[in-house]
Parts: structure tokens; C-alpha cells; sequence
């Protein structure tokens, strides 16, 4: 998998607009900006917070694993006009069927939601990862002016 880079959420950040979330691998960082209720459901999932009956992206993960299905990892692929694209790939083997992968076009914001949920990891394309701008500076100016609600590693 040397064509994927491994990352993870750095931070998640509220604006005007809804929610930017930062990507990383220790090294730099990226950003791309998501709807705010599915940044509540991945900041949610995040700080460990269990709500009383179970949000969307808990919902479709039960249904998953009642037919003997789970996300295995999530592939963010391309970017068109500011608009990130991203393969969700799934397992399922149960009494019906032998062991099966399926790959589908999914939202990088419910694929975060997803795999902050269940462990997945998340990989960025390296030809994508290696033409995006570092966007670290950017995340540390933020948290300085003590912007970093929801931020992971912060509160």
C-alpha cells in the first residue's frame, strides 16, 4: 500500500459555513470542509460521548454488522473543484455468502464518521496526498488564537 498514505483526524474545527476537519500523518496536513451534522456526529463519536439511541452513521454500522459486514478502511481518491471523493471498502462473510470486498463511492465525511466509529483506517491517494497543500501552519494559527474546539488531541 506504498501508493496510500495513512491518516488521521488532527482536528476538527467549527466555521461559518460548517465544519473544516484536518487530516494528517505527523507530518502535514490537509483540510477540506464537511457538512456541521456530520461534523457533530464525527466530533460526537470522537470525545467518546454515547448518545441515547443510536445517530445515523451508528445505525448504518449495526446494519453492517448484522449481515456479517464491517468497514475495512476508507480511501479518499481525488478532488474536483474543492470537492473531495472517497471509496468506503467493506468485508462481509456470513452463513449466505462466502467472504466478499466491496468498494463504494462514498463522502469523506461519512467515511470519517464511519471509521472514527469502528477503528478503520483512513489512506489518501499519495499522487492526491503529495499535490495537496500542508495546511499544518494554518491548524497551528488557529489553535493559537485558541480556535480549536472540537479538536481531538485538544478537548
Amino acid at each position: 500500500m506504498s501508493d496510500l498514505v495513512r491518516v488521521e483526524p488532527v482536528a476538527l474545527l467549527p466555521t461559518q459555513a460548517g465544519c473544516a476537519v484536518f487530516l494528517g500523518d505527523g507530518s502535514k496536513a490537509i483540510v477540506f470542509y464537511i457538512d456541521p451534522a456530520v461534523g457533530a456526529s464525527i466530533n460526537t463519536s470522537m470525545s467518546g460521548q454515547q448518545p441515547p439511541r443510536p445517530l445515523t452513521h451508528d445505525l448504518f454500522l449495526l446494519a453492517l454488522e448484522t449481515f456479517g459486514a464491517k468497514v475495512t478502511r476508507v480511501i479518499i481518491v481525488r478532488v474536483e473543484n474543492d470537492i473531495y471523493y472517497a471509496r468506503l471498502i467493506l468485508e462481509a462473510e456470513n452463513e449466505i455468502m462466502e467472504r466478499k470486498i466491496v468498494e463504494l463511492d462514498a463522502r469523506p465525511s461519512d467515511c470519517l464518521a464511519l471509521s472514527v466509529r469502528c477503528g478503520a483506517p483512513v489512506f489518501v491517494v499519495r499522487e492526491l496526498w503529495d499535490s495537496l497543500q500542508d495546511m499544518s501552519p494554518v491548524l497551528e494559527e488557529m489553535r493559537e488564537k485558541g480556535l480549536g474546539f472540537g479538536d481531538p488531541e485538544h478537548g
